[in-house]
């Protein structure tokens, strides 16, 4: 295993999710009195780690069509856009 791809990707997504919706709709299933905490924790968890298997099983087949170059190019120009239109948003 190659810690520093682990280490990249842990902080990228870690820091990719803070304050994303995801957290957000966890925080408000967590906030009510009558839930467990451990099954929100464990729902929450099951529901990222299938995203991001299905994320992984696509990009490792999208990979072998398009060069990856392109693929980051894409994944950058959607960043700034969603940046772009979360700006106009908040205006």
């Amino acid at each position: 295993m190659d810690l520093k791809v682990l280490f990249v990707v842990f902080g990228t997504v870690f820091l990719a999710e803070l304050g994303d919706k995801t957290q957000l709709a966890t925080v408000l299933f967590a906030s009510k009195p009558s839930v467990s905490l451990v099954t929100v924790f464990v729902g929450a968890s099951l529901a990222l780690m299938l995203s991001s298997a299905i994320a992984v099983a696509a990009g490792s087949v999208i990979s072998h069509y398009v060069d990856p170059r392109y693929l980051s190019y894409v994944a950058g120009a959607g960043f700034i856009v969603i940046g772009i239109w979360t700006i106009v948003q908040a205006g």
